[in-house]
């Protein structure tokens, strides 16, 4: 008979839960580096603008009892910008641990002043570190090797992912032609249940990363969200997408492709920059052939006028193949979001083109939920019908030789700066 008492149990079951642990974050870990995986039971809402995402932002910050990790690509000195840099504070002073990751070329001198400021709270837990500080003394070919993705993740249990910058709706907007003032377009994600474990581990794994690169102590935190996430009943299926240039080259262009190949009724994307390769352009051609209508809602403002006239110079192509093309007009689009047959959703930071899918760290949610689905579509109709300008296949085709030859000025300037920029060796 055994003589194995209480104890005994308790020392068998710790050791159960520790080899569970190893292996769920093994299991998380190799699946950064392979297929994402899908995870069953989130809550994931939409939100539009910055006027549905800041106050949410600011409210999971203000309410962290834990820790705060932000990464962004632009942290703009304006009055967004003042008041989540000021919760950020307030959290750290409060003890909880506060990571700030931001791109140096994207956040500038901002970037610089928040390494002061917050730094000052490093005695309660505040860092702020850049990512590949800009050096313009010295060109360098990883000049375009940015830090693009828009991640919070607050207490290991809320993680907001998106396209949203820490910026103003309408800082550096300019009015239309009638005068009216109009938000950036763009999206971002709030989401609750096991996806924030992807999350969770994306941000940790890059801060730590940035620790070994700076020479400084790595940061041994726990990870509790990795093996506990609550998942919530009839919730969506999700996936989080990076994209390094290391093991994730190719995931989030990979998962367009094959949302687009299967596509059997309609492809929507809504996207701010809109390059594609060749790849990507025969798939989306191919399901125009099949009878899938396929609908591109681009920006219809200039931005940055090498760029907008470089995807112009691809519209021809894309018109003459039944493909539907609506430039948003009203202000600035910044969306990176599309739908598939009402059962395949992306919301991310993810543009497609050469910066994006060949340079950038960036980072999607896949929402595999036809509510989900139907709730982005109909933003997107929405826009299309009322703000956006639809254009004639035939009228491009006779456009004049002048607006040709700066679309494809532009186009050849943009691929010839991606092939010199691309050379350089990964990280």
């Amino acid at each position: 008979m055994s003589t194995a008492g209480p104890a005994h149990d308790v020392a068998l079951a710790a050791a159960g839960l520790a080899r569970w642990r190893r292996r769920a974050v093994l299991t998380l870990r190799r699946a950064a580096g392979a297929r994402p995986l899908v995870y069953a039971g989130n809550r994931i809402e939409l939100l539009v603008g910055g006027a549905a995402y800041f106050p949410q932002l600011l409210a999971a910050i203000e309410s962290a009892s834990r820790s705060v990790h932000l990464e962004t690509y632009i942290f703009d000195d304006d009055a967004i910008g003042a008041r989540v840099a000021g919760a950020l504070a307030a959290a750290a002073a409060r003890g909880v641990a506060v990571r700030v990751l931001i791109d140096g070329f994207g956040g500038g001198e901002t970037a610089r002043r928040l390494v002061a400021e917050l730094g000052a709270q490093g005695a309660q837990g505040a860092q702020v570190r850049i990512f590949r500080p800009e050096r313009w003394w010295r060109l360098e070919h990883r000049l375009l090797r940015r830090l693009h993705r828009k991640i919070l993740v607050v207490d290991d249990r809320i993680a907001f992912i998106g396209g949203i910058n820490i910026v103003g709706d309408f800082t550096a907007v300019p009015p239309a032609a009638g005068g009216e003032r109009r938000p950036r377009y763009d999206f971002a994600v709030r989401c609750e249940g096991p996806i924030v474990a992807a999350a969770a581990l994306a941000v940790q794994r890059l801060w730590r990363t940035l620790g070994w690169a700076l020479l400084r102590r790595l940061e041994r935190r726990p990870l509790p969200a990795l093996l506990a996430q609550p998942r919530f009943a009839g919730g969506a299926r999700a996936a989080l997408l990076l994209r390094d240039n290391l093991r994730n080259r190719t995931t989030i262009e990979r998962a367009y492709l094959r949302a687009i190949e299967g596509a059997r009724t309609e492809v929507l994307i809504a996207n701010a920059y809109f390059l594609p390769g060749r790849r990507f352009r025969a798939a989306l051609r191919a399901a125009a052939a099949r009878g899938v209508r396929v609908r591109l809602l681009l920006q219809g403002r200039a931005e940055y006028a090498v760029q907008h006239h470089a995807q112009r110079a691809l519209y021809g192509g894309l018109l003459a193949a039944g493909i539907e093309i609506h430039e948003y007009v009203p202000s600035f689009l910044h969306a990176k979001v599309a739908v598939i047959d009402d059962r395949w959703a992306t919301v991310g930071s993810t543009n497609i083109d050469p910066y994006s899918l060949l340079l950038a760290r960036e980072a999607n949610v896949v929402v595999f939920d036809p509510r989900f689905a139907r709730h982005l579509r109909a933003e997107l109709e929405q826009a299309i019908v009322q703000d956006s300008r639809r254009l004639d296949a035939q009228l491009y085709a006779r456009r004049g030789l002048p607006g040709r030859l700066a679309d494809w000025a532009g186009y050849l300037v943009v691929r010839a700066a991606t092939v010199l920029l691309a050379r350089a060796p990964h990280y």
